[in-house]
């Protein structure tokens, strides 16, 4: 794929969150309607995404390239939430630093990455992307969440079973038993999964659109702390995977999906855990929607870069 193509997918993407903050500033869109449409995407579109890429004859080339693909996402999470802790160890403010390493070390990989690998790359890209999903729901869940809880508050089995119970997990599972066997949904169920999924893609930017309406020029105020989370988060560690998955001989479509997809803005769930935290939750709404806008930018550069390896 060219650069060409990635920026006219990008500008694709730009185009439909700006139809979603203009629909937003019209008043045709309102807060508990975007709150409905976000769960309608992440629990019934998105599964049914995954489903779908997953629906083709086995391969023990793909399913190696996929198993190598999760070990480089899972080595890319260790490494940058290790120096995501380093850089940060000194922010005295606890609610600043839990946003700050969270939101270095998690992309919004679901939410916007999968449409970009869709657009990109079809099925094949969302196949491949699943590994990066993975990684995301294992890592956030039990890391991430913990991030901002005391150890005494750490529930174990809970976490688990948010992990195991996600529909996107679910997803994933029923996939890869369909994937394995070779098996192929009956023509009406695909019929209906190729109708429906298409959907993902423009509904999830006109959301994401939709989220950063609010946000005024004169309002952005960050912390240099969250300044730098920013720039880890939209260049440093996505360029970091890009050396983990080389090392570990991944290239082509495998290579460009997860890096794009690490490529990402910050993770929505920032906003989420800060508010679960007690802690004030502007700063992370802030942190995310200005990593989103940067991020037409970032992942563009992230790419070329990658492509120089792949």
């Amino acid at each position: 794929m060219s650069i060409a193509q990635l920026f006219n997918q990008v500008a694709v993407i730009f185009l439909l969150m700006l139809l979603g903050a203009f629909i937003r500033k019209i008043g045709f869109l309102h807060p508990q309607s975007v709150n409905d449409l976000t769960n309608i995407t992440l629990y019934f579109l998105s599964p049914l995404v995954i489903i779908r890429a997953f629906e083709q004859p086995f391969s023990s080339v793909r399913f190696h390239q996929l198993a190598v693909l999760v070990i480089g996402v899972f080595l890319t999470y260790f490494v940058s939430i290790i120096l995501a802790k380093l850089v940060f160890y000194r922010e005295k403010d606890l609610n600043i630093k839990r946003i700050a390493i969270y939101g270095s070390s998690y992309s919004n990989n679901g939410f916007m990455g999968i449409p970009l690998a869709q657009g990109l790359f079809g099925s094949i890209g969302v196949f491949y992307a699943v590994a990066s999903m993975i990684g995301f729901n294992v890592m956030s869940w039990t890391q991430g969440i913990g991030i901002f809880q005391e150890k005494q508050q750490r529930h174990w089995g809970t976490e688990l079973k948010k992990i195991l119970l996600n529909p996107n997990i679910i997803a994933i599972i029923l996939g890869l038993i369909m994937f394995i066997s070779s098996y192929h949904l009956p023509r009406s169920i695909a019929s209906f999964v190729n109708y429906t999924s298409p959907a993902f893609t423009p509904l999830s930017m006109i959301i994401i659109g939709s989220n950063l309406a609010d946000m005024e020029v004169k309002s952005i105020e960050l912390p240099p702390t969250l300044w730098l989370s920013l720039v880890l988060r939209n260049l440093v560690f996505p360029i970091l995977g890009i050396f983990i998955l080389v090392a570990l001989g991944v290239t082509g479509v495998p290579l460009y999906t997860t890096v794009i997809l690490s490529a990402c803005p910050v993770a929505g769930l920032v906003v989420l855990f800060t508010l679960q935290a007690h802690g004030n939750a502007k700063p992370a709404t802030m942190l995310m929607s200005l990593s989103t806008i940067l991020s037409l930018i970032t992942i563009p550069i992230v790419y070329w870069l990658c492509s120089l390896f792949g």
